[in-house]
This record gives C-alpha cells, sequence and structure tokens, in this order.
C-alpha cells in the first residue's frame, strides 16, 4: 500500500499551489484528480473543432506576482499573450474605457471624481490583500498569535489615517449601488463599476456588502503587476505551470483517479480510497474539492458533529453565473469602440438600475433577457486558439440561477438565444459570424467540474461567509473538525478565482501543525 505525508484530492489551481508548497517544503505529496487533466474549473478546452476556450475563468487578474515569482511559472511555461487589458463598458451608441484615466464623454466632473475615488478604493484594497494572504484569526481564544493577528489588524485600519478609516468603517458593509450613486452621475461608468461588486455572486447592486465583494476584486489586481492578462493557451496554461511547478518539487500528479471517500482510521483522516477501490495512506489529507462534497460526500456526516453538519448544509452555494463560448469567422467592429478595446474586456451593464432589474429574476428562478455579460475574445492576441482568420469569444452572463422554475433543459435554448441576441444589439454584425456555440449553466459547472451547486467562489462571498467564518465556524482556518483533514479551496479564505491563496495558507497551516 502506498503511503504519503500528504494527500491533495483534486487538482485544480489551489490543490496544485498547495501540493508545490508542501513539496517544496520537503513534504512527500500525491495529488489525486478525477479527470484526466490538471486545472479543475482553469483549463483550456476544445468546444468546436478547432475552436479552443478557457472553459471557466477566462482573464487572470488575481493571483499574486509573489505567487508567481514564489513557485517559479514562467520557467515552467507560464506566458502572457496580452496584459494591462482596459475595460470598455458598452451602452448603446456610447462607450467607455474605465482604468486610471477613464474616458467619460461629456462629464468631466466624473473624470476628476474618478481620480480621487478610485485612488482612495486602492488604498482600502490593499489593506484588504493583505488580509487575503493571511490565515483567518480565531476569534474568542487566548493565544497570542490569534491576538496578534486581530492587532494588526486594527493597526493597519487606524493607520490608513482618521479620514480614510473613518470611510471604510462607514462603506465597509454597504451596498455599492448606494455608494456609487453617491460619487457619480454617468449611469455607464456606474454600471461598469457595480458589475464588478456582484460578478460570480447572488446579490444585486443593492444588496448589502456589494463593497466589500468590490473591494475583494480591486485587492486581488493591486497584487499583480500584470492587471487584467490574458495567458497564452488560455487558463489552461496557468494550471499546466502549476502541475508542472509541484512536480518540479517533488509532488506526484494522478489524473484519472477519481476519489470515493476519505479514509478515517482512529478518529482521523489517514488517506483516500479511490473509486477503484485502491487505498492511498498519508499522514494528511487536504480537499481542494468545495466544502459541501469535502464533509457530506467525501468524508461523510458520520464522522462530523451535528451542528457542523448543519452549518454545511446551510452554506450558500448555489451558482448563478452561466458561461457562453462562441466560435467566429471574424469579428465585426464595434462603432466607437477602438481594436485595442475590443481585444480587452468588454462589459455590457450600462447602469445600475439594469444590473439589478437582471438580479431582479433570479429571485422567482427565471432567467432575465437582458442579463449583465463580461466578454473577452482572447484570439485577438492569442491566435493558435481559432483557425487562421477567425476568433473566439468568451461571456461570462450574470445572472443565471442554479434552480429555475421551468428547468434548465426546457429553458437553455430560451437563455443562449437571448444571450445571442443581446450582443447582436451592442455588437452589430456578430450574430451572422457565429458558426459555433456552447453554453455551460450552472447544472453544467456543477457536473463538468465537480462543483457542488455550480458556484465558483465553492461558497457565496458574503460577509457572514467570509474571513473569520468562512466557508463555517469550526473549519475558517483551514484545519477541519476531523483531525489531519484540511481544505484548501475556493470554499475557504479568502475564497475564488484564480487567486491560488487559499491553497498556499493551507500549506502554510498544514507545515505549522506538523
Amino acid at each position: 500500500m502506498s503511503r504519503y505525508d500528504c494527500i491533495v484530492v483534486g487538482a485544480g489551481h489551489n490543490g496544485l499551489v498547495c501540493a508545490a508548497s508542501l513539496a517544496r517544503a520537503g513534504r512527500r505529496v500525491l495529488v489525486v484528480e478525477s479527470r484526466d487533466r490538471v486545472g479543475g474549473a482553469a483549463v483550456t478546452r476544445e468546444f468546436a473543432p478547432a475552436y479552443r476556450v478557457s472553459a471557466g475563468a477566462h482573464l487572470l487578474y488575481l493571483m499574486p506576482d509573489a505567487l508567481i515569482r514564489e513557485l517559479a511559472l514562467e520557467r515552467h511555461g507560464l506566458a502572457l499573450a496580452a496584459s494591462r487589458l482596459p475595460t470598455t463598458a458598452l451602452a448603446l451608441g456610447s462607450a467607455l474605457t474605465v482604468g486610471p484615466e477613464p474616458r467619460l464623454p461629456g462629464n468631466s466632473e466624473d473624470a476628476a471624481t474618478w481620480r480621487s475615488f478610485s485612488a482612495r478604493m486602492l488604498k482600502f484594497s490593499r489593506l484588504l490583500l493583505k488580509i487575503l494572504g493571511d490565515t483567518p484569526a480565531r476569534l474568542g481564544t487566548e493565544a497570542w498569535s490569534d491576538r496578534r493577528a486581530l492587532l494588526s489588524i486594527a493597526l493597519s485600519i487606524r493607520l490608513l489615517g482618521r479620514r480614510d478609516m473613518q470611510e471604510l468603517l462607514r462603506i465597509g458593509a454597504m451596498n455599492v449601488y448606494d455608494l456609487l450613486e453617491e460619487y457619480f452621475e454617468t449611469p455607464l461608468l456606474k454600471g461598469a463599476l457595480g458589475f464588478d461588486a456582484v460578478l460570480g455572486s447572488n446579490f444585486g447592486p443593492r444588496s448589502p456588502g456589494t463593497v466589500l465583494t468590490w473591494l475583494y476584486r480591486l485587492a486581488g489586481q493591486s497584487g499583480s503587476n500584470s492587471g487584467l492578462a490574458l495567458p497564452r493557451g488560455g487558463l489552461g496554461a496557468v494550471s499546466e505551470a502549476l502541475g508542472r511547478a509541484a512536480q518540479a518539487a517533488g509532488a506526484t500528479i494522478r489524473t484519472g483517479a477519481p476519489v470515493a471517500r476519505i479514509l478515517v482510521r482512529e478518529d482521523r483522516a489517514a488517506g483516500v480510497v479511490l473509486e477503484s477501490g485502491e487505498e492511498i495512506e498519508a499522514d494528511r489529507v487536504v480537499s481542494n474539492a468545495d466544502p459541501k462534497a469535502t464533509f457530506l460526500n467525501l468524508l461523510g456526516p458520520e464522522h462530523l458533529d451535528a451542528g457542523f453538519v448543519r452549518r454545511i448544509q446551510h452554506l450558500r452555494a448555489r451558482g448563478n453565473v452561466a458561461k457562453l463560448h462562441l466560435a467566429l469567422d471574424g469579428l465585426p467592429e464595434i462603432a466607437g469602440v477602438d481594436a485595442a478595446a475590443r481585444g480587452g474586456r468588454v462589459l455590457i451593464s450600462p447602469s445600475l438600475d439594469y444590473l439589478e432589474h437582471a438580479y431582479n429574476h433570479t429571485k422567482y428562478g427565471e432567467v432575465s433577457q437582458e442579463p449583465a455579460l463580461e466578454i473577452s475574445v482572447p484570439s485577438i492576441h492569442d491566435p493558435d486558439l481559432a483557425p487562421a482568420g477567425q476568433h473566439v469569444l468568451s461571456a461570462i452572463a450574470q445572472y443565471a440561477p442554479y434552480t429555475l422554475k421551468n428547468g434548465w433543459p426546457q429553458s437553455r435554448a430560451q437563455y443562449l438565444n437571448a444571450l445571442v441576441l443581446l450582443l447582436e444589439r451592442y455588437w452589430p454584425g456578430l450574430k451572422a459570424r457565429i458558426r459555433a456555440a456552447e453554453l455551460l449553466t450552472p447544472p453544467d459547472v456543477e457536473r463538468e467540474f465537480g462543483i457542488t451547486g455550480g458556484h465558483w467562489h465553492h461558497a457565496e462571498l458574503a460577509l457572514d461567509q467570509f474571513y473569520f467564518v468562512r466557508p463555517v465556524p469550526g473549519a475558517a482556518q483551514y484545519a477541519t473538525p476531523m483531525p489531519h483533514l484540511y481544505l484548501c479551496g475556493a470554499g475557504c479564505h479568502p475564497g475564488g478565482g484564480i487567486m491560488g491563496l487559499a491553497g498556499r495558507n493551507a500549506a502554510r497551516q498544514i507545515l505549522k501543525a506538523a
């Protein structure tokens, strides 16, 4: 029977970061992955003959430069096809570019306000970035390490200065709608900024706490000098580089090896049992799977306290995002949008009210006929993703609820048609260029990537599921109530996105405990 120091269940990007970090520290590590490739939802795959696309996330901007350097990912094959991509927001008949110097037609006052506003928000996000990279402190303990962590946060907030500290405390739990209405007049600017606060969530812009989710995205960006970036070969290239980094450090990766259950002996995690029946022993087991899959399926509730099981069952983890892939035989122009902007990040979120109306449908188990979209055409910068002269378009559609009144089998064609018609309204001529289309709904994400509920963050990123209490009390510092079982995926702190910090933080906790 094989034996390792650590077994990592799941070769998603966080699992690979965790494995590489443990192996670099001299641990004997095995990664077991059910699919035939590494990457989880961060994979590049063909969706139509000769057309390849990032199947899940399609832009790299949350992974800190420090982590990329630490694992030497460039040496292991990671290269960027484009970096510092602009964000362009579309309205019918107009567009604006959001960035350090936004182009806001006809509103110089908003442009001036944006400079001071964005500088302050970036200051807040850098404070949050420090928190994202650390293990959450435990509340109610006498341990000096926990007290020191809490004091460090309090001191960092105080060092912002009196006015900025007061402003952060005022807006921290606020909804992004009210914040943006307070500062700006331009509907298109507010719609674009509000989109970033709700992307991937079950929130509308009027939902409390959406300022926090917006700062979370800004925090991830503040740790990267590349800004919004497109890896050459798609997001799968990031996962492949992480896999090579883990293997170079000494980790073993086995694909096509689905785990049936976590092995428990003498009231502690002691390895895994594969679906083939093979048992593999380890001193510690680290799950990159979502919390519900880890505790309710792989471990089993019989090994856990009833109160903890109830908290896991009530964890909010239902996806609200669909992914659209289009194979195009050409790319029409957009009036008023130059080629550089078309090759960047393009948003359809023309106002905060547009976003809120799109969100309203999800409350009643309906799909919106006018969802908000984040669009990327990676083949502009990475032509190998499509045949010569042709393109792939990747779009994240916010909102698309996991559960529909009429069911996804009956609603899929209707929603796909609504997305295509919406694109045609804002990007005339696109519909005639479509040669193939693929739509991934939350149930599709659940099936393809094994994420319970199809939620990209594995659990809703909200004030009551963040930091001290992510995913739930009793499992918020990567260790779990089952001795020698740890979490390292997006369901634990700091959350989802192609960031890798959850994997690195988990590895540090394991090494500290060993």
